[in-house]
Protein backbone atom coordinates (compact mmCIF):
# COMPACT_ATOMS: atom_id res chain seq x y z
CA UNK A 1 0.00 0.00 0.00
CA UNK A 2 1.27 3.28 -0.73
CA UNK A 3 2.15 6.12 1.56
CA UNK A 4 -0.48 9.31 1.46
CA UNK A 5 2.35 11.53 -0.82
CA UNK A 6 2.37 8.57 -2.94
CA UNK A 7 -1.50 9.25 -3.53
CA UNK A 8 -0.79 13.06 -3.31
CA UNK A 9 1.68 13.42 -6.29
CA UNK A 10 -0.84 10.79 -7.99
CA UNK A 11 -3.35 12.64 -7.91
CA UNK A 12 -1.45 16.36 -8.78
CA UNK A 13 -0.20 13.88 -12.19
CA UNK A 14 -3.94 13.39 -12.59
CA UNK A 15 -5.19 16.81 -12.52
CA UNK A 16 -2.30 18.13 -14.28
CA UNK A 17 -3.71 16.54 -17.53
CA UNK A 18 -6.07 19.42 -17.93
CA UNK A 19 -5.91 23.23 -18.58
CA UNK A 20 -3.96 25.02 -15.97
CA UNK A 21 -7.54 26.62 -15.43
CA UNK A 22 -9.54 23.50 -14.62
CA UNK A 23 -6.46 22.31 -12.32
CA UNK A 24 -7.22 26.26 -10.53
CA UNK A 25 -10.77 25.43 -9.86
CA UNK A 26 -10.27 21.96 -9.06
CA UNK A 27 -7.40 22.31 -6.54
CA UNK A 28 -9.36 24.92 -4.86
CA UNK A 29 -12.86 23.25 -4.71
CA UNK A 30 -10.73 20.48 -2.98
CA UNK A 31 -9.28 22.50 -0.68
CA UNK A 32 -12.33 23.78 0.39
CA UNK A 33 -13.84 20.57 0.83
CA UNK A 34 -10.84 19.17 2.96
CA UNK A 35 -11.49 22.24 4.85
CA UNK A 36 -15.45 21.33 5.43
CA UNK A 37 -14.71 17.76 5.66
CA UNK A 38 -11.44 17.29 7.52
CA UNK A 39 -12.20 14.03 8.57
CA UNK A 40 -13.81 13.20 4.94
CA UNK A 41 -11.81 10.19 3.26
CA UNK A 42 -11.44 11.27 -0.71
CA UNK A 43 -11.60 8.70 -3.49
CA UNK A 44 -9.87 9.40 -6.27
CA UNK A 45 -11.36 7.16 -9.67
CA UNK A 46 -9.36 8.58 -12.97
CA UNK A 47 -12.49 7.42 -15.08
CA UNK A 48 -12.85 7.01 -18.59
CA UNK A 49 -15.18 10.03 -18.47
CA UNK A 50 -13.95 12.33 -15.74
CA UNK A 51 -11.31 12.47 -12.58
CA UNK A 52 -13.79 11.79 -9.88
CA UNK A 53 -13.04 12.92 -6.45
CA UNK A 54 -15.53 11.39 -3.94
CA UNK A 55 -16.25 12.93 -0.28
CA UNK A 56 -16.91 9.94 2.16
CA UNK A 57 -17.10 8.73 5.92
CA UNK A 58 -15.79 5.32 4.56
CA UNK A 59 -13.70 3.80 2.12
CA UNK A 60 -17.46 2.28 0.45
CA UNK A 61 -17.90 3.88 -2.97
CA UNK A 62 -21.35 3.69 -1.84
CA UNK A 63 -21.36 5.81 1.09
CA UNK A 64 -19.33 8.54 0.04
CA UNK A 65 -21.75 11.85 -0.01
CA UNK A 66 -20.29 14.35 -2.52
CA UNK A 67 -18.04 14.21 -5.33
CA UNK A 68 -16.42 16.45 -7.18
CA UNK A 69 -15.77 15.87 -10.99
CA UNK A 70 -13.10 17.49 -13.75
CA UNK A 71 -14.04 17.63 -17.23
CA UNK A 72 -12.44 19.27 -20.15
CA UNK A 73 -14.21 22.79 -19.79
CA UNK A 74 -15.89 22.58 -16.32
CA UNK A 75 -16.08 20.69 -12.77
CA UNK A 76 -19.10 19.34 -11.13
CA UNK A 77 -20.16 19.01 -7.92
CA UNK A 78 -21.67 15.37 -6.93
CA UNK A 79 -24.85 14.88 -4.59
CA UNK A 80 -24.56 11.32 -4.73
CA UNK A 81 -26.99 10.28 -2.16
CA UNK A 82 -29.38 13.31 -3.60
CA UNK A 83 -32.91 10.68 -3.69
CA UNK A 84 -35.21 13.08 -2.26
CA UNK A 85 -33.07 15.82 -1.64
CA UNK A 86 -34.70 18.92 -1.45
CA UNK A 87 -33.79 21.33 -4.18
CA UNK A 88 -36.56 24.75 -3.61
CA UNK A 89 -34.21 26.89 -5.92
CA UNK A 90 -33.74 24.23 -8.57
CA UNK A 91 -29.87 24.17 -8.79
CA UNK A 92 -29.71 20.44 -9.31
CA UNK A 93 -28.95 19.24 -12.87
CA UNK A 94 -29.48 15.83 -14.62
CA UNK A 95 -32.04 13.06 -14.51
CA UNK A 96 -29.94 10.63 -12.16
CA UNK A 97 -32.73 8.61 -9.67
CA UNK A 98 -29.70 9.08 -6.96
CA UNK A 99 -26.66 11.69 -8.13
CA UNK A 100 -27.58 15.13 -9.26
CA UNK A 101 -25.05 17.77 -9.29
CA UNK A 102 -24.27 21.35 -9.71
CA UNK A 103 -21.55 22.94 -11.95
CA UNK A 104 -19.15 25.07 -10.35
CA UNK A 105 -18.18 28.06 -11.98
CA UNK A 106 -15.52 28.64 -9.06
CA UNK A 107 -14.80 27.61 -5.75
CA UNK A 108 -16.82 30.76 -4.43
CA UNK A 109 -19.94 29.09 -5.55
CA UNK A 110 -19.55 26.11 -2.61
CA UNK A 111 -20.59 29.03 -0.75
CA UNK A 112 -23.70 30.05 -2.48
CA UNK A 113 -26.86 29.91 -0.17
CA UNK A 114 -28.34 27.12 -2.71
CA UNK A 115 -25.54 25.04 -2.47
CA UNK A 116 -24.43 25.26 1.38
CA UNK A 117 -28.15 24.45 2.47
CA UNK A 118 -27.81 21.36 -0.13
CA UNK A 119 -24.94 20.33 1.32
CA UNK A 120 -25.99 20.53 4.61
CA UNK A 121 -28.98 18.31 3.72
CA UNK A 122 -27.15 15.66 2.15
CA UNK A 123 -24.64 15.75 5.14
CA UNK A 124 -27.54 15.39 6.94
CA UNK A 125 -29.63 12.90 5.38
CA UNK A 126 -26.58 10.79 4.25
CA UNK A 127 -26.54 6.77 4.70
CA UNK A 128 -23.69 7.58 7.37
CA UNK A 129 -22.48 10.35 8.47
CA UNK A 130 -19.40 11.78 8.81
CA UNK A 131 -17.21 11.62 12.08
CA UNK A 132 -15.63 14.80 13.94
CA UNK A 133 -12.76 12.34 14.78
CA UNK A 134 -11.61 10.60 11.97
CA UNK A 135 -8.92 11.08 9.95
CA UNK A 136 -8.27 12.51 6.08
CA UNK A 137 -6.98 10.16 3.71
CA UNK A 138 -6.72 10.39 -0.08
CA UNK A 139 -7.24 6.94 -1.36
CA UNK A 140 -7.00 5.97 -5.19
CA UNK A 141 -9.46 3.60 -6.52
CA UNK A 142 -9.34 3.19 -9.37
CA UNK A 143 -7.69 4.38 -12.95
CA UNK A 144 -9.19 3.47 -16.03
CA UNK A 145 -6.46 2.66 -19.07
CA UNK A 146 -8.75 4.11 -21.59
CA UNK A 147 -9.68 7.92 -20.86
CA UNK A 148 -11.30 10.78 -22.74
CA UNK A 149 -8.97 13.39 -23.70
CA UNK A 150 -8.81 15.70 -20.86
CA UNK A 151 -8.06 18.69 -22.67
CA UNK A 152 -10.84 20.85 -24.54
CA UNK A 153 -11.43 19.80 -28.39
CA UNK A 154 -10.11 22.92 -30.19
CA UNK A 155 -12.77 24.49 -31.75
CA UNK A 156 -12.66 24.09 -35.70
CA UNK A 157 -11.57 27.83 -37.38
CA UNK A 158 -15.23 29.33 -38.64
CA UNK A 159 -14.29 29.08 -42.33
CA UNK A 160 -15.79 32.35 -44.16
CA UNK A 161 -17.24 31.60 -47.67
CA UNK A 162 -16.88 34.12 -49.92
CA UNK A 163 -19.44 34.47 -53.22
CA UNK A 164 -18.39 35.82 -56.41
CA UNK A 165 -19.71 38.08 -58.42
CA UNK A 166 -20.68 36.94 -61.99
CA UNK A 167 -19.89 39.57 -64.37
CA UNK A 168 -23.88 39.93 -64.91
CA UNK A 169 -24.12 41.23 -61.74
CA UNK A 170 -21.52 43.39 -61.89
CA UNK A 171 -23.09 44.78 -65.44
CA UNK A 172 -26.45 45.35 -63.35
CA UNK A 173 -24.86 48.15 -61.25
Amino acid sequence: MGTSSDAEGQLASFIAKYTDEIGTLAREIRARMLARYPAALELVYDNYNALAIGYGPTEKTSEAIFSIALFPRWVSLFFLQAKGLPDPDRILKGSGSVARHVVLPSADALDHPSVRALMEEAVKRAKVPFTEEGTHRLIIKSVSAKQRPRQPAAKPQATVKVKRKTAAKGANR
